[in-house]
């Protein structure tokens, strides 16, 4: 990836994740869904990779804490726009309650730890 091509995904990071406040905070989760993928391809792990990473690189600077649900839906509008077939996860665990967001690529957890997919329960895919 090219030093253009990082500053671009890294501005690109930024705008979608400004976005999301500004849509959830008018209309809720349905404002913010991820596109529908139109198109997949595979073998683009190395952008996976990339896009994982510059969200971990902004979070720290980032105006506001990002949580699991935002970083989620940001990621895989990232993904998706560059042809990969990301899939947001919801998951939970009834008692005591705990709830959790992530990226699945092809069943692969590509933005958090696969310790979620085994011990939560899946609420929704988007």
């Amino acid at each position: 990836m090219t030093t253009c091509e990082r500053i671009q995904l890294y501005v690109r990071t930024l705008w979608e994740l400004a976005r999301y406040d500004v849509l959830f905070a008018w209309g809720g989760m349905r404002a913010v869904r991820p596109p529908q993928m139109a198109r997949c391809e595979a073998g683009k792990q190395d952008m996976e990779n990339a896009i994982c990473e510059t969200l971990r690189n902004i979070a720290p600077v980032y105006w506001k804490p990002i949580r699991c649900l935002q970083r989620s839906i940001v990621t895989a509008r990232l993904m998706r726009n560059r042809g990969i077939a990301a899939e947001v996860v919801i998951g939970y665990r009834p008692s005591p309650f705990f709830s959790h967001a992530w990226v699945e690529v092809g069943g692969r957890v590509v933005n958090d730890s696969p310790a979620y997919k085994m011990r939560l329960q899946v609420l929704e895919r988007l």
